[in-house]
């Protein structure tokens, strides 16, 4: 039995993914715990190609479109319904954090890569995420090795 009712999982959709969805299940596969899963895709900005825009609200449509399916695949691993898959447009720790007042999340969970050097300095996105939760975060560390 779990202390936590509702966690939200954080996905950057990569490859490495898997090692935070595999933790996830190691963790709470004997619970009944909610689970919910995000991809947080950052919005392409307008490009400007001389004086000239560029509209890439076509290309940002169709990665919306890929991130649904990819994030629908890793739900049915996880058994998250349809109404707890989010993928939303915007910064990826401020949108987790809100998704998690909304939603009343009592645990975050990410993926962490564990940088070095100005990478470390710059933050990364599990390292905002913890700053700035109003609930516990857990940050699976992200192996090159798997």
């Amino acid at each position: 039995m779990s202390i936590y009712k509702h966690l939200l999982v954080g996905l950057d959709l990569s490859p490495e993914s898997q090692q935070v969805v595999d933790r996830v299940k190691l963790l709470f596969a004997d619970s009944d715990i909610k689970i919910s899963i995000c991809h947080i895709l950052e919005p392409l900005a307008f490009t400007y190609g001389g004086d000239i825009p560029v509209d890439l609200s076509d290309v940002q449509i169709q990665l919306e479109n890929q991130a649904q399916d990819r994030l629908a695949a890793i739900a049915e691993q996880l058994n998250v319904v349809e109404e707890n898959q989010y993928v939303v447009l915007g910064q990826p720790a401020k949108e987790m954090h809100r998704i998690a007042a909304e939603d009343e999340v009592d645990l975050i969970v990410v993926g962490s890569h564990g940088r070095h050097g100005l990478a470390l300095i710059f933050g990364s996105t599990s390292n905002s995420v913890l700053h700035g939760a109003n609930c516990d975060v857990l940050a699976v560390r992200i192996t090159e090795d798997k």
